[in-house]
């Protein structure tokens, strides 16, 4: 079993989640922040091969194990837009610069909004895949997948959560993702979902 993992992620909404589904093991869980570790281009048109470039990177600056995901928000109206474009819809949309001083999430929820006024299919999926690396050139990735089922509001609802959470209404509970408690959405949610895969094989890998 591993006793560090590097998450490779600058996202704090995302990174709350992964040391919150981790804590249970025994595992010191480090942000890649606190190694310096720079910006990873994501150039691919799939998510798995971002998280995997991801990780890679991560793992190649610090020299420890490192976890990435790649998830985004999937719109069956928009062919799977905004996909791996989520976090820079707006952005690559409209052609934006913005600084970090503007909320980037609102610009994207803004612009789902408007490409989704006058849609009627209103069925989306959160799509999440993790992939865990011992070393940067690990032949055998660990690699994990999940879904989150659900359908785009017109109106926010919610004010917890980050990204499209406010607009994003799940299936099942019939509240949005900004709605639901931290312990429910990381139990339910794509990133859950793929977590739970990963702990199952990590506790066989530990059993070895």
């Amino acid at each position: 079993m591993f006793k560090k993992i590097v998450i490779a992620t600058g996202n704090k909404g995302k990174l709350r989640e992964i040391q919150h589904i981790l804590s249970p093991l025994q595992i010191e869980v480090i942000p890649q922040a606190e190694f310096n570790v720079p910006e990873c281009a994501e150039p691919f048109c799939t998510f798995i091969e971002n998280a995997l470039a991801k990780a890679r990177h991560a793992s190649k600056h610090t020299g420890l194990p490192a976890l990435a995901d790649d998830s985004g928000l999937c719109v069956d109206a928009l062919q799977g837009a905004p996909g791996v474009r989520s976090a820079r819809y707006a952005v690559e949309a409209n052609g934006l610069n913005l600084s970090q001083n503007e909320n980037q999430d609102a610009r994207n929820n803004q612009k789902l909004l408007e490409v989704m006024a006058n849609e009627t299919n209103r069925h989306a999926h959160f799509y999440c895949v993790i992939v865990l690396v011992r070393y940067e050139h690990d032949p055998e990735p660990m690699i994990a997948e999940g879904l989150w089922a659900g359908e785009i509001l017109s109106e926010y609802r919610g004010d917890d959560g980050f990204g499209y959470d406010p607009l994003f209404l799940d299936d099942k509970t019939g509240k949005t993702v900004a709605e639901l408690p931290l312990e429910i959405k990381s139990r339910i949610s794509h990133r859950g979902h793929a977590m739970a895969k990963l702990l199952q094989k990590l506790e066989k890998l530990s059993n070895e």
